[in-house]
């Protein structure tokens, strides 16, 4: 049995409170999706579920006497299920530098516990412990998830779609009873999105118990009942037929006319044709991830850059954003100039982008104000700077915030923050220097209807002149702004349409 009762539970996060008065029983051949806005405790709910975070006051009682750990798994978004794997994930560029991946632990090695310890230099002279992982377990699983064809990969080079069924693989290895997921569709193509919708069908009809966080367009169909949050506090809890019936169009907000012209137009547009990629290449040992890609980009234009898990997407954009090593062996002109141009250094290029990326989020620190997070953009810097601002760029931060709806939340720290909030933040750190080329790699990963809802009508307002371009990368057709008028896909490391 899988019962699990919480009684006027209220949770506390950094001196706020984020929960409160909690009431909710879960019944054995019960599964559970857990919906609400941007900051309304979803995550953390499933926090203190799990046993990683403590309740204040009220009661939370479970049906079974097993350690939790031994009981209920929560799948992560990042790397800090692991240590060793944590330690070696140190910077968002890390999965472009090809002598990464051979220091890098394989999927295989990180699925079946056999990692060396960091540091270690001569593989051979580390003794490991016997597997816990059995391969006819690993086999199934990675058969469910459709990663058997990664296993030899070195996760560092893995897409961010890839790199979520791998963390998911880790956590079904452990055979839990309860399988707890936050936002498992974020970053996933259409085609990894159906497998994990049959492999959710799968575990439930072998008597898994799923809770899960996620969209209310999100809900898979292995899903029973529904609980929504709003403001740490349950709105309502329903079967998931009743609430599919009852589900109202949200009245979505409309940027503020004043804000959006006080933004401006983008600065540093002395240039003709933003990017011209020609016969672009990349390879890392025998693995080839670009394929001869060409692609021109004339200022002004708004595209829509598509493709699989795998597909290369991030790689072609690093070529453009200076983080990929392998763009001083290719050909292409970024802003008019070969290269970045005769004497133009990476911070010359990055000056004139605005970039966001699910690996940024993911490598981003927590340890600094969402101010600081926002004016880093100015510098691009990860979070810490040591320039003096100017007066304007203090005021431009507070613009943007503002024009973000995020003002409220600028003295928090960034560790304070929703997944979502963060995201929002790093949006608005994106375009705080008002670029003339926007990359908005899945920028609306983690957030609600709402807020992608309105991050696009933004994106619509400060790409409505011909001095901005923009690149705009996403898995779901309506999350595209329709400012966007051309198209690229990419399939296998090359360009397909």
């Amino acid at each position: 049995m899988s019962h699990i009762s919480l009684l006027n539970v209220s949770v506390r996060k950094y001196d706020v409170t984020v929960l409160s008065d909690i009431n909710w029983e879960t019944q054995t051949g019960e599964n559970w999706a857990i919906i609400g806005p941007n900051g309304s405790g979803k995550t953390i709910l499933l926090d203190i579920l799990a046993g990683k975070w403590p309740v204040i006051s009220g009661k939370l009682t479970y049906s079974w006497d097993a350690p939790l750990r031994e009981t209920i798994e929560l799948v992560s978004n990042d790397y800090s299920f692991n240590r060793i794997v944590s330690a070696g994930a140190e910077y968002y560029q890390q999965r472009f530098y090809a002598y990464e991946a051979e220091r890098a632990p394989t999927l295989r090695a990180i699925l079946t516990d056999q990692l060396k310890p960091v540091g270690t230099i001569d593989e051979k002279s580390v003794k490991l412990e016997p597997s816990k992982v059995n391969e006819q377990d690993l086999a199934k699983v990675a058969d469910l998830l459709s990663i058997t064809h990664l296993l030899d990969h070195a996760f560092v080079t893995l897409s961010n779609g890839e790199t979520r069924r791998m963390l998911l693989a880790k956590s079904l290895l452990k055979k839990p009873k309860v399988l707890m997921l936050d936002n498992a569709f974020s970053g996933l193509d259409v085609i990894s999105r159906e497998v994990l919708r049959n492999a959710l069908n799968t575990l439930t009809d072998a008597g898994v118990t799923i809770i899960m966080a996620t969209t209310a367009s999100e809900i898979p169909p292995c899903i029973t009942h529904v609980l929504e949050l709003d403001a740490g506090k349950i709105r309502r809890t329903s079967s998931v037929t009743h609430f599919k019936a009852t589900i109202e169009p949200a009245d979505l907000p409309k940027p503020d006319p004043i804000a959006l012209a006080d933004f401006g137009q983008p600065e540093h547009t002395d240039f003709q044709s933003t990017v011209d990629l020609r016969n672009i290449t990349v390879r890392y040992h025998d693995q080839l991830i670009l394929d001869n890609v060409n692609w021109k980009i004339t200022k002004g234009e708004k595209w829509a850059l598509s493709g699989p898990n795998g597909s290369g997407k991030s790689t072609l954009l690093s070529i453009i954003t200076a983080d990929n090593p392998q763009r001083l062996a290719n050909d292409f002109d970024l802003f008019d100039r070969k290269r970045g141009g005769s004497g133009a250094s990476i911070w010359d290029i990055k000056q004139k982008i605005g970039h966001v990326s699910p690996e940024l989020h993911l490598y981003f620190p927590r340890n600094t104000t969402v101010f600081k997070t926002i004016a880093s953009g100015f510098f691009d810097a990860t979070g810490v700077f040591f320039k003096k601002l100017t007066e304007f760029q203090v005021q431009r931060v507070r613009q943007v915030a503002v024009l973000l709806h995020v003002s409220h939340l600028i003295e928090k720290d960034f560790s304070q923050l929703s997944k979502g909030q963060q995201r929002m933040i790093l949006l608005a750190r994106a375009l705080v220097k008002n670029p003339p080329l926007l990359i908005l790699d899945e920028p609306c990963q983690g957030l609600d209807t709402e807020s992608i809802e309105y991050f696009k009508s933004i994106v619509n307002a400060i790409c409505d002149t011909p001095e901005r371009t923009l690149i705009y990368v996403s898995h779901y057709p309506h999350e595209i702004p329709e400012c966007v008028t051309r198209f690229l896909k990419l399939e296998n490391g090359r360009v397909i349409s």
